[in-house]
């Protein structure tokens, strides 16, 4: 793991973070691919770091190139599976394209899915109670951290997410004002609410302060082609610079390269589509 001295902010100290991050791939999601797809960080900087919040410091992973910057700055938003060894490897996909990629631990008080086997468990136990503002301020928090790390330009701030993570990008495209784009990857768009999920991102599409790119699976037994009908339909009428990208034939999680679902055709299309999306809305 890279060092690095250039910012009294940039602290890769690692203290509690090397415990709270997951090792390795997340307990749920295994036996690994053989397609899994693993990015060198011989050329970077990476590592844990803690994110000061209001109410105490969160653990991240984080990547950036060794040498330059200040780099534009992307929030990679976790799987449901946290961020174990997927997540921190797109960071570094991030980073070998010149970004600074922060990837905050978003249940961190609510508990570690990483050693729990079952699916079901993992929502009841730790996903179901992590509400969304919870999750919003410590995004926010990671900006901050960001700014003051003397290697992001959050002047150039994008995001983008999977899964659970895909939800919070729309969420968060409606939330935060300085951000320049999205990318949701087959995100929940709509589902039950309750106190700690008040709205959705059907709820949000006229309250969107910045452009996401929505990429998901015409197979997906999760997101009915219908409801993503209705989002593209919505983000028209509100006339909003939003767009989907429906995948035919493609189930949920393509771009997951450590899992079954995995679509190297729609995964690969995606991430192209991503790079020029951030480029186009001044995040690149």
């Amino acid at each position: 793991m890279a060092e690095y001295s250039r910012s009294s902010h940039f602290d890769l100290t690692r203290r509690q973070a090397v415990a709270a991050l997951a090792a390795g791939f997340a307990v749920a999601v295994r036996p690994i691919s053989a397609e899994t797809i693993t990015t060198s960080d011989e050329a970077l900087l990476t590592g844990e770091v803690q994110i000061p919040t209001p109410d105490g410091e969160i653990p991240a992973y984080m990547a950036a190139p060794k040498a330059g910057g200040p780099f534009p700055v992307v929030l990679v938003v976790q799987e449901i599976f946290g961020v174990h060894e997927h997540i921190k490897d797109v960071c570094r996909r991030f980073a070998n394209l010149g970004y600074l990629a922060v990837a905050p631990e978003l249940y961190f008080r609510q508990g570690n899915v990483s050693q729990i086997k079952d699916f079901a468990e993992i929502i009841s136990k730790v996903v179901s109670k992590v509400p969304d503002k919870q999750v919003l301020s410590d995004l926010d928090a990671a900006v901050t951290w960001a700014g003051k790390s003397g290697v992001g330009d959050i002047s150039k701030l994008a995001v983008t997410g999977f899964c659970w993570g895909g939800r919070i990008v729309w969420l968060y495209a409606a939330h935060n004002s300085n951000l320049k784009a999205g990318v949701a990857w087959y995100g929940r768009l709509d589902s039950q609410k309750d106190e700690l999920h008040p709205t959705q991102p059907i709820d949000l599409v006229g309250e969107l302060k910045a452009p996401v790119l929505g990429l998901y699976g015409g197979a997906d037994q999760g997101i009915p082609n219908e409801l993503v009908a209705k989002m593209q339909e919505k983000l028209k009428a509100a006339s909003k610079p939003s767009e989907i990208i429906l995948y035919p034939d493609t189930p949920h999680g393509f771009y997951a390269d450590y899992r079954p679902s995995y679509r190297r055709e729609e995964a690969d299309d995606g991430w192209k589509k991503l790079q020029e999306w951030f480029k186009k809305h001044g995040a690149g």
